[in-house]
């Protein structure tokens, strides 16, 4: 399974039990069908609070830097570069500089620049002319001051005082880089990202569901042709429908392994994977 796809899949330090079939070997195609507990108020991670709109969204996007997800336990040793191809602090810890991933575009074609990131923490310190309905996470950004860019490759955050996790704030997934050309309140309904998987509609108390972006920047990825989610608030019911084999997922704690065991899939198995999402 794709780094960028367990990222979206599993928030958290958790352990996911998954079903394991042909569609989720690492080849190209298939669908990966999961439940969904919320129906969000929107698409918008910046403005949105919980795993609800966290684990379908994270698909859709890229960090700069991002924690590796073949590592069990976070740490700033296992930060790796996402949209940023490296980053260095300036002597009094003061100003992070990133050098960018060039050849990255949008979901709708437009290219990834620097002018992207500054937007993002423009919006984040509430400094944008445009604002965000709610901040949720506006404290993680007190210490920073300022934005600045150097040419479309580089951009570099300036805080007040050093701030040694500054860096793993950004490589949570939490944090998101939002397109400078698409407002806030597009995002909510209809977000625009650079991730492996594009968005395709959101239809509250129902589903959402998200396509395979071939123009990803990652050559080969994502394997998946896409991820569905069918919103069902209902645990029993959502967990019925899994041992039916109508999902081809399921979480920590809410099935046992005998009901997973008894997954009306014939080619399926069961498989424990532990992952940090952020």
């Amino acid at each position: 399974m794709p780094a960028r796809l367990l990222l979206a899949a599993i928030t958290g330090m958790s352990l996911t039990a998954t079903i394991t079939t042909a569609a989720l070997a690492q080849k190209a195609g298939g669908v990966l069908r999961i439940y969904h507990r919320d129906s969000p108020a929107s698409m918008s991670v910046h403005e949105e609070g919980t795993i609800g709109v966290i684990m379908p969204m994270m698909g859709v996007f890229n960090n700069l830097v991002l924690f590796d997800q073949n590592v069990p336990q976070n740490s700033d040793a296992s930060i790796v570069p996402d949209l940023a191809t490296s980053w260095t602090w300036n002597a009094d810890h003061t100003a992070l500089t990133f050098k960018l991933r060039d050849g990255v575009k949008w979901h709708d074609g437009k290219p990834f620049t620097a002018a992207d990131v500054k937007c993002t923490f423009d919006l984040l310190t509430n400094q944008a002319k445009e604002k965000l309905r709610l901040n949720y996470r506006e404290s993680w950004w007190v210490n920073v001051k300022e934005t600045t860019v150097n040419g479309p490759r580089e951009a570099t955050l300036h805080v007040n005082k050093p701030q040694p996790a500054l860096l793993a704030l950004l490589a949570s997934g939490d944090t998101p880089i939002y397109p400078c050309h698409v407002l806030p309140a597009q995002m909510r309904q209809h977000p625009v990202g650079t991730g492996p998987f594009k968005f395709v509609e959101y239809k509250p108390n129902q589903s959402i569901k998200l396509a395979k972006n071939p123009e990803y920047w990652k050559p080969g990825r994502p394997y998946l042709d896409g991820i569905e989610y069918t919103i069902i608030p209902n645990r029993s019911t959502a967990i019925l429908a899994f041992i039916a084999g109508n999902f081809d997922m399921t979480f920590p704690y809410e099935v046992t392994f005998p009901a997973a065991e008894g997954h009306q899939n014939p080619g399926a198995t069961v498989g424990l994977s532990g992952r940090r999402g952020q």
